[in-house]
This record gives C-alpha cells, sequence and structure tokens, in this order.
C-alpha cells in the first residue's frame, strides 16, 4: 500500500510542477477569456486583458479536489470591479494541506486602448510552505492583451513571471509561461476557444473549450488538456445575480476530480 502512494505522488508531482499548481485547475474554469458574450469574475485569471470586459462587480470562489485526494485541494476567489480609469482585480489561490501549502495572490488592472485593443497586467505574491521545513515567496509579474478581430472572433497572448522570480530561500526558479489562444462566437449561445500553453522547461499543452447557453440559465461546457490527458465537462444555472457551476474532470490513470464553481454579480443599472 505504501508503494502504490509512493507512486502515485510521484506521478501528481511530475504533473504539477512548483508554481502551475496554483495557477491552473484541471477543470478549466477561465473558459470566457475570449468570450464577448459572457463573462464571470474569473475571466480576467487567465489573461489580465479580459478585465475591460467586466462592466459590473463580480466576484467568485472555485474549489476543487484532484483526484478526490484532500493533499491536493484547490481554491480559487477572485473579484472583478470596474472603474472610469480602468478595471482592478483580485484574485487569490490555495493548493495544498496542511503539510504542504503552495498559495498566490494578485493585483491585477485592465484597460481599452481602442474599440479592438485590450491589455493588463498583474502582480503577484506566490508562497510555499513545509511546516517545521521552511517557508519562502517570490514576487511575480503577469501581462496579456486581447484583440478584437471581428464580432465572431477575439484572439489574446499573455505571460507569467517573464523576469524569472526565484523563491527567496531555495533560489527554486518560478516557471515562466507563455499562452496565445482565440475564441469563436458565431452566435451568443455557442461558444469554441483553444489556447497553446508553454511552460518553461515542459512540453507544450493545448487546451480546447466548447460552451453552449441552452437558454437564459442553462449552460454547458466540455474541454480537453493534451498535456496531460485530462478531459473536463461542467453544467451551470444562471441566477439573476448568482450562478451555480459544478463540473469535473477526468484522467485516465488517475481519476476523477470534481469541482464547485459560484459566481455572483451585481446588477447593471437600467
Amino acid at each position: 500500500m505504501k508503494a502504490i502512494t509512493f507512486c502515485l505522488l510521484l506521478q501528481l508531482c511530475m504533473l504539477f510542477a512548483i508554481g502551475q499548481a496554483t495557477r491552473y485547475p484541471l477543470n478549466a474554469i477561465q473558459s470566457t477569456t475570449y468570450s464577448q458574450h459572457h463573462t464571470s469574475a474569473f475571466t480576467f485569471t487567465a489573461n489580465q486583458a479580459a478585465l475591460v470586459s467586466s462592466s459590473t462587480f463580480m466576484a467568485g470562489i472555485f474549489s476543487e479536489r484532484r483526484f478526490i485526494l484532500q493533499e491536493l485541494s484547490f481554491y480559487q476567489v477572485a473579484a472583478a470591479l470596474p472603474t472610469r480609469s480602468g478595471n482592478f482585480g483580485l484574485t487569490g489561490t490555495y493548493f495544498g494541506n496542511t503539510a504542504n501549502t503552495e498559495t498566490e495572490i494578485g493585483l491585477a488592472y485592465g484597460r481599452k486602448l481602442s474599440d479592438k485593443l485590450a491589455i493588463g497586467g498583474q502582480f503577484n505574491y506566490y508562497s510555499q510552505r513545509i511546516p517545521q521545513y521552511y517557508s519562502s515567496g517570490a514576487i511575480s509579474v503577469e501581462a496579456g492583451l486581447l484583440l478584437k478581430i471581428n464580432e465572431q472572433v477575439k484572439a489574446g497572448f499573455h505571460v507569467y513571471n517573464p523576469n524569472g522570480s526565484k523563491l527567496a530561500k531555495t533560489e527554486e526558479k518560478l516557471p515562466a509561461m507563455y499562452t496565445v489562444g482565440f475564441g469563436y462566437e458565431p452566435s451568443n449561445r455557442f461558444m469554441l476557444s483553444g489556447e497553446v500553453l508553454k511552460i518553461e522547461d515542459e512540453k507544450v499543452n493545448f487546451t480546447a473549450l466548447a460552451r453552449y447557453q441552452f437558454d437564459k440559465r442553462l449552460y454547458a461546457r466540455v474541454g480537453i488538456n493534451t498535456a496531460h490527458a485530462v478531459y473536463s465537462m461542467a453544467g451551470g444555472v444562471q441566477l439573476s445575480t448568482l450562478s451555480v457551476e459544478v463540473m469535473t474532470a477526468v484522467h485516465p490513470q488517475l481519476g476523477i476530480t470534481p469541482g464547485l464553481q459560484l459566481l455572483f454579480h451585481k446588477k447593471e443599472k437600467e
């Protein structure tokens, strides 16, 4: 039994490099990053330029338990606030348990440069803590841009940690991450998006997502992550100011990862 547990944890460590675990949940919640019709509090967490799509205050909380293991619990919160001088975002993540904890908090800003171009940036503080062993942290930056090609297509680019930040005590480097993606919406009901993600010293990863809005309240989405062979699916209900989404990701060897997302948005003034 101990040998099986050791092999499983070793495989999980190979799946999630330092810094990656706290940034990207297996259940892709940023599916509206390239949307021109739908947005949420998490939209900007994959590309800060997407903050410009927030027209009212939004907040959200997300959780998943990777492969149903308490030691691999993941939590994320986010909030977006529009202002006259640009839109601001706040995000925080927690990964692990009391024996090994990774956290990251970030403050983001995004604004339009024109009707077709938006930019954004974010400052983060990442920390890792292993009780009675060590605790260390690092400051990193990230930035993104979004280009509205036409009424149906939006494309973007995002970079995380291009400055090569390192953990203060261990000198272990946080990986640089580069993302190029697009979103195609032939109507306000259906969206197809794809991203190419390159993490430093890892192979290229491609993700694809499809989202369909059945009516004003019900929607569903499916996705795939090629690097880790993970498939995800979700269904959500949109109420007046609250949305609830239940989701799961499936790995062929490691099993399922259930997730839950709650979203709140303030009603716009008529």
